[in-house]
């Protein structure tokens, strides 16, 4: 079953918790009760976009803490090393997980940590007959106010049965994407793509079934994979994955996106709308694994997987290489072909979309298996390779990758890398070189990457984690997560760059809690500035109801400046800036909560400041209704009221228990837009109201 809070006191200050007693690398102590209170940790600035991906796919996918290995629950927040192996002896002890609570009688886990925890686990009862089934249906919609057509929808459902099988899918309805791309020869001879509007589609992205005991697993459909360090193969969000997961995931944006994304679109420019639902694609095939083969005084494990996915792109990370050789080169010809709206107008001026992503344009074929030895749970040695090659689907043209597009051009790559772990007493230490491979006529045809990580337990609840990266220029290897700069090169993070970490989490006295993070790199070619990130957050419990936090940040990204022409326009880097951020929170019971926050930024290099405040406050007055809001302002540079977005974000949600295992929710946004930019006064809506309905039906 999927575990809600294990204790009532801990469901509605789910989100207002933190601790900082963690060893994970979230930013913040995790205490959430469901993916909403994720949305608004990564809007308060709490936790980033790609911490925020990985935790949703985290609790969507769930964690089961009997089948879990050492580095699975490693991945899920706040926990330490020393935690992970608490909880595995005391499952190696009593054979088996029956209630999470036993964790806390036991010793192995803190009350606290397990109620934080709590979304992300799984347990299943490998007692209940071998017929009965259990599972979850959840649809979802949303509808703004100027929505002209069916609002955008999604349904995901998922079962257990047989004790060992589980299957599951996604899907969603669709009305912004484009389909059909096809290849055009435009007026001027010259090649372009032409591609069918977007209207009401229907789409299934996700589905699996996924058999898994003890020492096999086998999945079918979509999933997704990754081992040691990730330097080699990991397309999880995982920080220290082993092995295959099942990949059913969906998420949402949270702004209103253009109705019109045409070079023609009828005085329908500054119109907004309902954005879809959007998904990552991962992998689409088979894969096994056989997770214990004892040998000797310890155990092979070994895994074998193949993917064939069609793949959608965004319509700038293309070129045609029949008539560009390089696409580094600024000529006409290199540029991403025009995407004309079909049928072409051939009467008139032809629309061109813009800013859109190109639905199954190319296949990704992938292969690969990882072989690994372990002495014990810790002290292991694994070898994983992968391959993959591309086709593409437009007849008539030959496209291929933009150099800064996630995969390399210019036809198969692939990987190949050894990892390793040893841990003694209270340090574990963890060892990935790989070599990559590809085919971009203008490199070395890949090049080597080594991730060197070390955890010290320190004490009981304090940990300290140093790590060494190297990543030389022609390193490019897509399916690479590793340790990694925020900045790109190409495309790619774990790229041409060295670098070293430090983080460090304490609880002093059990009212303190520190986190620090300190991370400096430079490029490992010729012309790299030396750029440092640091991140120190302290969190003070003044009683058992109040609790208090200062954070800090600071970051100088020299790779790339502002007023560098040749800068890729992704890359998060922005000169120097720094960032300030006080909260207190207050529950005079457990069913009641409010928090505030103030953070102030100031980006050094543009000579702007941004402030952000936030009030959220939760109640739960009886058993059977949940109810939460948030009020956000947001000014971005201060100084300047016609340059970037002020505005007040606020929101009201209730949740209703409608059956015993039956949750309705319903929630209402407003977004008002306080600048005086032209591009405000232009905008439709302005305010905007959101509306949103969930259903969520256990079985």
């Amino acid at each position: 079953m999927q575990l809600k809070a294990i204790a009532a006191a801990a469901a509605m200050a789910a989100l207002l918790s933190r601790e900082s007693a963690s060893a994970h690398p979230y930013e913040t102590f995790i205490d959430v009760d469901d993916e909403e209170d994720l949305y608004d940790l990564q809007a308060t600035g709490q936790i980033d976009d790609d911490t925020l991906e990985s935790l949703v796919e985290l609790m969507q996918a769930g964690v089961d803490l009997n089948r879990a290995g050492r580095e699975e629950l490693y991945s899920l927040p706040n926990l330490t090393y020393g935690d992970v192996d608490a909880i595995l002896e005391y499952r190696a002890a009593a054979g088996r997980i029956r209630d999470p609570i036993d964790l806390i009688v036991a010793g192995a886990l803190a009350q606290d940590k397990l109620e934080a925890i709590a979304s992300f686990l799984v347990i299943r009862d490998s007692s209940r007959p071998l017929f009965a089934t259990s599972g979850w249906v959840r649809g979802q919609t949303r509808w703004s106010v100027e929505d002209d057509d069916a609002p955008p929808t999604a349904l995901r459902a998922r079962a257990t049965t047989l004790r060992d099988l589980t299957v599951g899918f996604a899907g969603t309805m669709s009305r912004n994407r484009l389909a059909d791309v096809e290849y055009l020869e435009d007026e001027e001879g010259s090649n372009a793509l032409s591609a069918v509007a977007a209207e009401e589609r229907l789409h299934v992205p996700k589905f699996y079934a996924r058999w898994e005991t003890d020492r096999w697993g086998v999945i079918a459909g979509t999933y997704r994979i990754g081992f040691g360090q990730r330097l080699t193969f990991d397309n999880t969000s995982l920080y220290t994955p082993n092995g295959f997961v099942q990949d059913d995931e969906l998420s949402r944006e949270t702004e209103l996106q253009r109705a019109c994304r045409e070079s023609i679109c009828a005085d329908r420019d500054d119109e907004y709308e309902t954005p879809d639902y959007r998904w990552r694609d991962g992998l689409l095939g088979a894969a096994l694994g056989l997770k214990r083969l004892d040998a000797g005084p310890g155990w092979f494990q070994t895994y074998a997987f193949a993917s064939y996915r069609p793949h959608s792109i965004y319509q700038y990370e293309i070129f045609d290489a029949g008539a560009c050789d390089d696409p580094h080169d600024t000529a006409d010809t290199c540029r991403a072909p025009a995407v004309y709206h079909r049928p072409v107008d051939q009467g008139g001026e032809p629309s061109e979309f813009r800013f859109s992503t190109l639905p199954d344009l190319y296949t990704e074929m992938v292969a690969g298996g990882n072989l690994a030895y372990a002495i014990d749970r810790r002290s292991r040695i694994g070898v994983t390779g992968y391959g993959a090659d591309v086709s593409w689907r437009p007849a008539g043209i030959d496209l291929d990758f933009q150099e800064y597009s996630r995969l390399p051009y210019g036809g198969r790559f692939g990987a190949i890398g050894v990892d390793a772990a040893v841990g003694f007493g209270r340090f574990d230490l963890f060892a990935e070189v790989a070599r990559s491979f590809d085919s971009m006529p203008d490199g070395e045809k890949g090049g080597y990457g080594a991730v060197l990580r070390s955890v010290a337990e320190l004490a009981q609840r304090s940990e300290l984690e140093a790590s060494l990266r190297f990543y030389d220029e022609n390193f490019k290897n897509p399916y690479a997560r590793p340790i990694a700069a925020p900045d790109e090169v190409d495309g790619a993070r774990a790229r041409d760059e060295m670098g070293a970490r430090l983080r460090y989490t304490a609880r002093i006295a059990e009212r303190l809690h520190l986190r620090g993070t300190a991370d400096v790199w430079s490029r490992t070619s010729s012309g790299g500035g030396t750029d440092i990130l640091v991140d120190a957050q302290s969190d003070l419990d003044l009683t058992s109801q109040l609790r208090i936090g200062l954070w800090g940040r600071y970051d100088q990204c020299l790779n790339f400046s502002l007023d560098d022409e040749a800068a890729d326009p992704s890359d998060p880097c922005e000169g120097e800036r720094y960032r300030v951020t006080g909260r207190f929170r207050y529950a005079p019971t457990s069913r009641y909560s409010v928090a505030a926050q103030y953070q102030q930024k100031f980006l050094v290099d543009e000579d702007r400041q941004d402030m952000t405040a936030t009030l959220i406050g939760a109640a739960r007055p009886v058993d059977w209704l949940r109810v939460r809001g948030r009020a956000r302002y947001l000014s971005e540079d201060i100084g300047d009221d016609t340059s970037l977005e002020e505005s007040v974000w606020s929101y009201l949600d209730a949740g209703f228990r409608v059956r015993p295992r039956d949750w309705l929710r319903i929630r209402y946004d407003m977004v008002v837009y306080l600048d005086d930019r032209d591009s405000t006064a232009e905008r439709v809506p302005s305010p905007e109201h959101w509306l949103w309905f969930e259903y969520e039906s256990r079985f």
